[in-house]
């Protein structure tokens, strides 16, 4: 296991004993953006995220590659929903009531995160989580960390996105 602060790449050992990362950082660019689940809108990269449990049907929170504006990320996220879920109200889920509609426009934050991809591609291992990508937030000083615009979505929980929180102490700013 190699392990720094903040995050992990899991190994495993080779016949010969010498481990072998079974994940890669990996740092999306617009030629794979698209592969790996982001959706590109006016120059931004977007993708919904779930949250540990992974057992949402909709996304909990969105991340932006780069630091961009708390309006265009709000309308990125917005156009993430028609694109993949066919639903513009960012304020419900599909479903939903409309009835029951409670007009939260989450803050924006600034921040780094990196992207860890399983397997290595080297190094495959064939189990569930091939061809899988995680992000973990991250301080910018972290090697392979990206910049980072992330928001919660409106109708999910505060303590379901698990968006870094610069009133908290968070590596993360507000996003302006």
């Amino acid at each position: 296991m190699t392990t720094t602060a903040l995050y992990e790449i899991e190994t495993s050992e080779g016949d010969d004993g010498t481990p072998h990362p079974v994940e890669q950082l990996w740092t999306p660019c617009a030629d794979g953006a698209a592969d790996s689940g982001f959706v590109a809108h006016r120059g931004l990269y977007v993708t919904g995220i779930d949250d540990a449990t992974e057992d949402h049907l909709y996304p909990v929170a969105f991340i932006v590659l780069g630091h961009q504006r708390w309006a265009d990320v709000i309308e990125a996220a917005a156009a993430y929903m028609s694109r993949i879920h066919g639903w513009r109200n960012l304020h419900l889920y599909p479903g939903d009531d409309p009835a029951l509609l409670i007009p939260r426009i989450p803050r924006a934050v600034t921040t780094w995160g990196v992207f860890l991809r399983h397997p290595h591609d080297d190094h495959g291992c064939g189990c569930e989580w091939d061809g899988t990508w995680r992000m973990i937030w991250s301080p910018s000083t972290e090697p392979g960390a990206i910049p980072i615009t992330a928001l919660r979505h409106p109708a999910a929980l505060v303590t379901a996105a698990g968006i870094p929180n610069p009133d908290e102490g968070a590596p993360a700013t507000w996003a302006a």
